[in-house]
């Protein structure tokens, strides 16, 4: 009976507890309805094919590098490949035959026009300027008086000194007559004598004294300056004028001491004048002594100029034939330089090989040299000298001479 009413209270009191359980759950449901569904998350599960993928593309990279790297370890049993080096073609050139032709040999410098003669017009005696008979520019003869002293105390002196004379001459008569009656001594005889002489001598002073107050031209030219006026005190010594004479002229040139041997005395000469001017001229003086300063030695060349059209002090190119020469006429532009700095064309040979001639330049034109140093007729390289050294072979193409 115990057991049976336990079991009723127990079954009671679950059904009461109950109760407040489903009224909550409904709440619950109706809670869940008034409100919106929450979002559900993605979810992702690793796929087994995605994987097996991830390590076939990881084996590969390991097999690639690996054969990669095999060649750093494992010799390779390929035979190596022996290329075969081929000779370089020869390079093509331009080659003018040239010949040998006889040329003249001309000196040729840079000078100066100098007057033949120059001098400086000097006063001998001192006085006053009584008249000046020429002008500044003007041209006289050897002889011609330039200008005239006051000549009152000359004159004065001149007749003093006549006087003199003629008292001594008639003393000195006396005495010798004197004495050879026997009167006078042989002491007053000489002395009688020296007088006569001392005043023989003052009379050609006097003379020489009336010859210095006249200036004259000592030879023909033209007055260059005139430095003096009439009525003008001048002492003696004084330079008073200068005197140039420009027929012929004189045209002096420096010559090198390797060129002194190419010029003599009577060698023929074109002057060429910087006002355009050509004479011909003629050598007629060659130094032998060379100046300190530059080594050089002074050669004169002398050129007429009757009508004094070219003046002196202006510049001059002098031209000189020296000789005649075998040489061949080159274009400046084909010479070249060796190794130890030789100036030099590039020829070729019978085999086709290059070689080098140095020359020397015996003569220069507007178009092109004459030069000395190759054979009576050489092929010349004209065009690609530049590209082909000595003993190098080439190929030729020969074109036409430009003369």
């Amino acid at each position: 009976m115990t057991n049976d009413s336990n079991l009723a209270d127990s079954a009671d009191a679950d059904t009461l507890g109950s109760k407040p359980s489903q009224s909550s759950s409904s709440q619950a449901l109706d809670i869940e309805q008034n409100q919106e569904p929450e979002t559900q998350r993605l979810t992702f599960k690793s796929d087994k094919g995605a994987s097996r993928s991830t390590w076939i593309a990881a084996i590969l990279v390991i097999a690639i590098v690996g054969w990669m790297g095999s060649g750093f370890f494992i010799p390779s049993e390929q035979a190596e490949v022996v290329q075969t080096r081929q000779d370089p073609k020869p390079v093509a050139v331009a080659v003018t035959t040239s010949v040998a032709e006889t040329v003249t040999q001309f000196y040729q410098a840079e000078g100066q026009a100098l007057p033949d003669r120059d001098t400086a017009l000097r006063a001998e005696a001192s006085g006053d300027v009584a008249e000046v008979l020429v002008t500044k520019g003007q041209d006289v003869s050897a002889g011609d008086i330039i200008a005239r002293f006051d000549t009152a105390s000359n004159d004065a002196d001149a007749t003093r000194a006549g006087e003199e004379l003629i008292r001594a001459q008639r003393e000195f008569d006396n005495a010798k007559q004197l004495l050879e009656r026997g009167v006078a001594t042989q002491d007053r005889l000489t002395q009688a004598r020296a007088t006569l002489a001392t005043a023989q001598a003052q009379v050609i002073a006097a003379q020489q004294a009336a010859e210095a107050l006249t200036i004259t031209a000592p030879f023909g030219g033209r007055i260059e300056t005139l430095d003096i006026d009439e009525g003008e005190y001048v002492s003696a010594g004084t330079d008073v004028g200068r005197l140039v004479d420009i027929t012929p002229l004189t045209v002096a040139i420096q010559v090198p001491q390797q060129s002194l041997t190419r010029l003599a005395v009577g060698q023929p000469a074109k002057v060429r004048f910087i006002t355009g001017e050509e004479r011909a001229g003629t050598v007629t003086f060659v130094g032998t002594s060379a100046a300190t300063e530059t080594r050089t030695f002074l050669a004169e060349i002398e050129v007429a100029n009757e009508d004094s059209a070219i003046p002196a002090g202006i510049s001059a190119e002098i031209v000189i034939p020296t000789g005649e020469a075998t040489a061949h006429f080159l274009s400046p532009s084909i010479v070249s330089l060796d190794t130890e700095g030789n100036l030099g064309v590039k020829t070729v040979d019978a085999d086709d090989v290059v070689a080098f001639y140095a020359i020397q330049v015996v003569k220069a034109q507007i178009d092109g040299i004459w030069v000395t140093g190759l054979p009576e007729t050489a092929d010349i390289i004209t065009v690609g000298q530049g590209f082909v050294n000595i003993g190098e072979a080439v190929a030729p193409s020969y074109q036409e001479s430009a003369e």
